[in-house]
């Protein structure tokens, strides 16, 4: 069995090119369902943010099709005219690649940790779905674990900032004064609300826009004021700065209706989402100052983040060492298993005439049996376990291979 993975993200694709690829849960879905059918895929399962999307598979060793042509016939395109904007990654490369993406040293913004949560919904994605299987089970749960222990143990100078952290760090660079400003956040999702809380945090008065909903309670985050969506083109010219960050298929904003709206002044307009919200036409308008979540990029790392990065590294080291500890030997357990059962029918055999002799009840000689069994089953599964951590691959499978001769028939 292997493990493969195709992806494009920010170091080599533009939003408008990673939007061509970006699936919503509903596309997700239906993509997956399709890949799962492919003679040789085993699993898959599909991470889309923002800043990337990636598609993941564990396949038959033999398999010798391409996951990007898989997903170019999902989204209907030739797969030449994009090769240069994808990498893809085989083994222990990918593997590698995804436990450091799901600990933030892959991220646009370095150590953020909303990663962690993308990776965690894209399995639960796939398992709803159906379409994950082991391998992919149990490789991502692995990632996200050496996410959790590196979020929880080590301290990163910029842990936990978004991309609306860096705009605003970008933005006082230029000298703007967010205290008492007037600024828009267009989408209360995940990302939505984390801008508020970023802008909100800056002095500035933050409005959200929610939509109508038949029932349930719509939450937004504390301090901010709210309107229905549909008023966003109203409460517009009283804006200083707008923030789009919603997941709609559509523009939230195009040029046609903010040049309606009459704008007399200077409004910076942030768009965090992919695909995106705001129309590119909108940096046209002379009023406007029009940025997208490429526009904000970090500094290489100082020597204190480089510090970080090395404890980083040998927790992410240990959870791919346990990864491999059961990817490596998930073949061979049915056969311990096997051996152990056999191991014990044997004792139980040469103990069956002792036992017998002992003045036990019968229920006391039945408990008796039962805890021999288990602990002679704990002790041969200790002994063989012991031989895999002691032995290199090859020669524990031969001594596998040996102790299956030991109880085969003549």
């Amino acid at each position: 069995m292997s493990i493969c993975m195709v992806g494009i993200d920010h170091n080599k694709a533009n939003v408008d090119i990673r939007a061509l690829f970006s699936f919503t849960k509903k596309n997700g879905a239906a993509a997956m369902q399709r890949w799962k059918k492919v003679p040789g895929i085993n699993g898959c399962l599909v991470l889309s943010t923002c800043n990337r999307m990636e598609l993941w598979a564990s396949t038959q060793e033999d398999w010798r099709g391409d996951l990007l042509e898989e997903l170019c016939k999902v989204k209907e395109v030739d797969p030449t005219q994009y090769e240069e904007y994808f990498v893809r990654r085989e083994g222990r490369e990918a593997v590698d690649h995804l436990f450091h993406l799901t600990c933030g040293l892959k991220s646009l913004i370095l150590a953020e940790d909303q990663i962690i949560t993308q990776v965690k919904d894209a399995l639960s994605m796939a398992r709803e779905n159906y379409v994950t299987d082991n391998v992919l089970e149990v490789l991502f749960r692995k990632a996200v674990t050496a996410g959790k222990k590196v979020k929880t143990n080590v301290t990163f100078s910029r842990a936990n900032q978004t991309a609306m952290d860096q705009a605003i760090e970008m933005l006082r660079e230029k000298k703007f004064d967010f205290k008492n400003k007037n600024c828009m956040v267009i989408g209360n999702g995940e990302m939505g609300k984390l801008a508020a809380q970023s802008l909100k945090k800056t002095g500035a008065k933050v409005t959200v826009t929610v939509r109508q909903y038949r029932s349930g309670i719509v939450t937004i985050p504390m301090g901010c004021e709210r309107i229905n969506y549909g008023e966003r083109l109203d409460f517009l010219p009283a804006c200083d700065l707008v923030v789009s960050a919603t997941a709609s298929p559509n523009y939230t904003l195009t040029k046609e209706q903010v040049e309606k709206t009459g704008l007399s002044r200077p409004v910076i307009f942030i768009d965090l989402a992919v695909p995106r919200d705001m129309e590119p036409e909108l940096s046209e308008l002379s009023q406007v100052e029009l940025y997208t979540i490429d526009d904000f990029k970090l500094d290489g790392p100082n020597a204190g983040t480089l510090q970080s990065m090395e404890q980083a590294e040998m927790l992410i080291q240990e959870e791919m060492d346990e990864f491999y500890v059961w990817f490596n030997g998930r073949d061979v357990i049915p056969r311990i298993q096997e051996i152990k059962d056999e191991a014990v029918t044997d004792l139980n055999l040469r103990l069956h005439k002792i036992l017998h002799k002992l003045p036990l009840s019968e229920e006391e000689r039945k408990d008796l049996e039962k805890s021999i069994d288990t602990a002679a089953g704990k002790v041969v599964t200790k002994m063989i376990f012991g031989l895999r951590d002691t032995l290199d691959q090859e020669e524990f499978l031969d001594c596998v291979e040996g102790l299956e001769k030991v109880y085969e028939e003549e």
